[in-house]
């Protein structure tokens, strides 16, 4: 902004009070023309001389001005007293809240909750949306967000996301079930690791139900990333591979079939159903290592690759036989199709399409 905006802006907070020249210079040099650093800054300057007169005015000097946006919003928090608390309860549960949920969790008076409200809404941190108890919060800014949850040191803020994932999980459970996502960000702030990882994969295939494909792949990252950092246990094994295997189709879709991620995803799925059936665990779904085979034969048709896709082809093929299951076999036999007519050899391939579509029946 130009200086003659910056002025305006803070014209429009100081209202019929005055502040010094050189404060409001100094809120011009620190604040690089941003509004928001410059509302901001200059309510904290407000603020801080209301704390300590009464008068309409600054005399100089003045109180400091702020050094940074985050030590503006600090030191406003600091000077609401308990509303400060409340401001770190909404912090954690999200930028944005039901007055239903945060009553919930803070379990404080209808009326000491509103007292607390208006003080927030009053500085300007929060905007409000309907009427109690039916209404919704805001913080006006995420960065405001922000600076409520730095203030809280690392065990209560634990706590804090535990009381908040109890709280939806046994008062909200349409918002447990419908945005497992939600719960399962509570559960990883509060430290309940393996809980968080079967709500991340539940997530995630939620996302894939509906084609947020990016969603997808973060959410089944996540929930792997966190099963990995837990004691291994045949349940938890048996996660991983479910959870592998179901991040591999939107992993194609948003990185391409011969992207090196969709290889590696493969490749570990195959590890990890043979390190499950070497230690006697073999999954529950007998048609998991077929998805991760036939990713394997798509991705080497797509890349042209006629070896690849024929040894693939042989694995699926075979073990579609080994197991007698039909559905595999007419897919196997249309791969094998594929790999022999691709590479020349359509007698053979044709046998194989014929097979498919004998196997094949609509119902």
């Amino acid at each position: 902004m130009a200086q003659r905006d910056i002025e305006t802006v803070i014209d429009n907070v100081v209202g019929n009070k005055v502040i010094p020249a050189s404060t409001r210079q100094d809120i011009i040099e620190r604040t690089d023309g941003i509004p928001l650093f410059v509302e901001e800054m200059t309510k904290a300057v407000l603020e801080a001389g209301s704390a300590e007169q009464s008068v309409g005015s600054f005399p100089s000097p003045t109180l400091a001005v702020p050094a940074s946006l985050q030590a503006s919003l600090m030191a406003r928090l600091d000077r609401l007293g308990a509303a400060k608390e409340l401001a770190q309860v909404g912090a954690a549960i999200g930028r944005e809240f039901s007055h239903a949920l945060l009553s919930a969790v803070v379990s404080e008076p209808e009326r000491t909750l509103a007292s607390m409200l208006d003080r927030l809404i009053a500085a300007g941190l929060l905007f409000q949306q309907g009427v109690p108890p039916h209404s919704s919060y805001l913080f006006k800014h995420a960065l405001v967000q922000d600076a409520a949850y730095g203030t809280l040191l690392r065990e209560p803020r634990r706590a804090l996301h535990a009381r908040v994932a109890e709280t939806l999980d046994v008062q909200f459970p349409e918002i447990a079930e419908n945005q497992p996502e939600l719960l399962a960000h509570h559960c990883t702030e509060a430290g309940l690791i393996e809980k968080a990882a079967r709500l991340w994969g539940r997530a995630g295939q939620r996302s894939l139900e509906r084609s947020a494909l990016v969603e997808a792949v973060a959410q089944f990252t996540r929930a792997l990333h966190q099963i990995t950092s837990l004691p291994a246990s045949p349940e938890l094994r048996r996660d991983e591979i479910k959870f592998q295997i179901a991040l591999i189709a939107p992993l194609i879709h948003v990185k391409g079939y011969g992207a090196p991620e969709c290889k590696a995803a493969m490749d570990r799925a195959r590890l990890l159903i043979q390190k499950a059936e070497a230690l006697g665990e073999p999954p529950e779904d007998p048609m998991l290592l077929f998805q991760v085979l036939y990713g394997f034969c798509v991705a080497s048709y797509v890349a042209f690759d006629g070896d690849m896709l024929g040894e693939f082809a042989v694995q699926f093929l075979g073990l579609a036989e080994k197991q007698r299951a039909p559905v595999p076999l007419m897919i196997g036999d249309r791969v094998m199709g594929a790999y022999l007519t691709g590479t020349g050899n359509l007698k053979q391939g044709q046998a194989h399409y014929d097979r498919a579509i004998a196997l094949y029946e609509p119902s």
